[in-house]
């Protein structure tokens, strides 16, 4: 985890397996305008926590980020879609492969068939490490949201992408993509999955020390 500061971060703290956050159902986002704030850092406009939430997903390698998991009970998702690159490696930059960035508030995801596949291997920032396939997903959806500015869109998605939009939804719900398989995988990881909830204890530990401290901004939406 990062050291605390007021000021405006490069990128987030993400939170762990066992951060109570992360099992909430996230609220509903009614205004855009607003500025919020994120654990102890200053209040920010929505834009600019979703910018540095694209910078805390690229610096983790990730592919798609839920406000759940920087601390924000939000019902707000970013996520990208990559350029197909066999050669990728963690010294190449994710940036450099971006064709696509989505910022979506109030996502209603939506099937347009009744197809689901579980061929594709899932993993999660906040279970970083565990990766399973069997996740059974739509394979085409309809996406529902608000952009920053405010304005309903929608949009169509496939596979692997509607396959990103359904975990970070979920997110907005408290669920994990294990939570989608059998237990007994849920149990393969179990010494894993205890280690983050540990870090995740001494965590928030620490931001209630820091809460109780002169001067600290509380949380809020």
């Amino acid at each position: 985890m990062s050291e605390f500061t007021a000021s405006k971060p490069s990128v987030y703290p993400i939170r762990l397996y066992g951060d109570p956050v992360l099992r909430r159902k996230a609220r509903a986002i009614t205004d855009v305008t607003a500025p919020v704030q994120i654990a102890h850092y200053r209040a920010a406009p929505l834009k600019e926590v979703a910018d540095i939430m694209l910078e805390t997903m690229f610096e983790a390698r990730g592919v798609g980020l839920a406000a759940p998991q920087i601390g924000l009970s939000a019902r707000m998702f970013v996520a990208v879609e990559y350029e197909d690159d066999e050669d990728e490696g963690k010294e190449t930059p994710l940036k450099s492969r971006v064709l696509q960035e989505y910022v979506m508030i109030n996502p209603v995801i939506r099937p347009l068939d009744r197809r689901k596949d579980g061929s594709f291997q899932e993993g999660c920032l906040s279970i970083p490490g565990i990766y399973e396939e069997g996740v059974k997903r739509n394979r085409t959806v309809r996406v529902d949201y608000t952009d920053l500015d405010g304005n309903p869109r929608t949009l169509e998605a496939e596979d692997y992408l509607a396959r990103v939009f359904q975990h970070e939804t979920d997110h907005l719900d408290g669920v994990f993509f294990l939570d989608r398989l059998p237990p007994e995988i849920t149990e393969e990881y179990r010494k894993e999955l205890l280690s983050m909830q540990r870090q995740s204890r001494e965590y928030l530990k620490e931001l209630e020390l820091l809460r109780k401290a002169p001067g600290h901004v509380q949380e809020k939406l």
